[in-house]
């Protein structure tokens, strides 16, 4: 069986599905301050906190677990700087809960979602999995914070894992069971679609001076799907292999805010008002992964690109909407 915590939330619920499509025995832990009940419609559901200690070894006691994929955390970046308690409090302590749980019950393998926030303002691009760590935000903190622990424990205890950088997630499940639903929501392609869809007037841009080809900001979107299957290659590996490690997951290819609108009007037929706005604090000109390492080690190709991606994205928005009306 595997636990998968934080699995009723955007990218967890595709993995989940993946998994049991591949014939995995899931069970799905979700708090659901943001994830939905409605995206645990494969495997197992049990309603808990990280925090909850007691609970949390009434499941490792009452289930036969063998691996842990963890996606359960906070995720804004603002919010991070303006409460850094909570991030702290949810993002690292919970996470040490989860493992110390895991060594008590002799769960020994572990798939960390982790982020490219923690590299920060980066030197190089694409960036590498050994380019220097300074994350900006206390949520990039907590990210870079639980790696140290996870390499400390896997020397200590012969504890795997393998930690996950995710770029930008984007996209939804092609079927259109799943996507991305937050509250707020703060990602550019879902706010885009809400201006093609008539939820929002415009799309502000947040910075147009920088130094890429049009102005903005340049991001590597990543495909939920293709994210998703990463996991699995990279549980696979750490079964198989019982070695440790790290990989960016991107298609190291950058888009640029611009492009992605273009992109949204073009998937959508539909025109999408602009208005220029400010710079946002910490917002790097470019952010593009190097994913050779994933691609050599875990044999993953990412299988979206931007069009297709913003086409599932924008199919599931349409049914977002229709479920949101009832």
């Amino acid at each position: 069986m595997i636990l998968i915590t934080g699995g009723a939330g955007y990218i967890g619920s595709h993995v989940n599905k993946m998994l049991y499509k591949k014939g995995y025995e899931t069970l799905v832990v979700d708090n659901l301050v943001y994830g939905h009940k409605e995206f645990v419609r494969w495997g197992k559901f049990i309603f808990a906190d990280l925090s909850d200690v007691l609970q949390l070894k009434k499941i490792f006691k009452n289930n036969s677990i063998k691996a842990v994929m963890h996606f359960a955390a906070f995720t804004y970046v603002g919010e991070s700087v303006e409460d850094p308690k909570k991030y702290y409090l949810n993002n690292l302590q919970n996470t040490l809960n989860l493992l110390n749980l895991m060594l008590e019950y002799g769960v020994n393998y572990f798939i960390f979602s982790s982020s490219c926030a923690i590299y920060g303002e980066p030197k190089v691009i694409p960036i590498p999995e050994n380019h220097p760590y300074k994350p900006i935000s206390p949520y990039g903190q907590t990210k870079c914070m639980i790696e140290s622990i996870l390499k400390d424990y896997s020397y200590a205890y012969g504890f795997k894992y393998i930690s996950l950088r995710y770029f930008n997630a984007a996209g939804a499940d092609p079927d259109s069971d799943i996507g991305e639903w937050h509250e707020p929501e703060t990602h550019l392609i879902p706010l885009v679609l809400d201006v093609a869809i008539g939820n929002s007037d415009s799309i502000k841009v947040f910075g147009t001076d920088y130094p890429t080809s049009d102005g903005t900001c340049i991001r590597d979107y990543i495909h939920v799907n293709d994210l998703a299957n990463a996991h699995i290659l990279a549980l696979e590996y750490l079964l198989s292999t019982g070695k440790s490690d790290i990989f960016n997951l991107g298609t190291e290819h950058g888009h640029s805010v611009k492009e992605v609108i273009k992109t949204v009007e073009r998937v959508t037929g539909k025109k999408i008002k602009t208005i220029a706005w400010k710079r946002r604090k910490g917002d790097p000109p470019v952010l593009v992964a190097s994913s050779k390492k994933a691609k050599n080690v875990l044999n993953w190709s990412p299988q979206f690109d931007l069009d297709t991606t913003i086409e599932t994205a924008w199919k599931w928005h349409q049914k977002l909407q229709e479920l949101k009306d009832k």
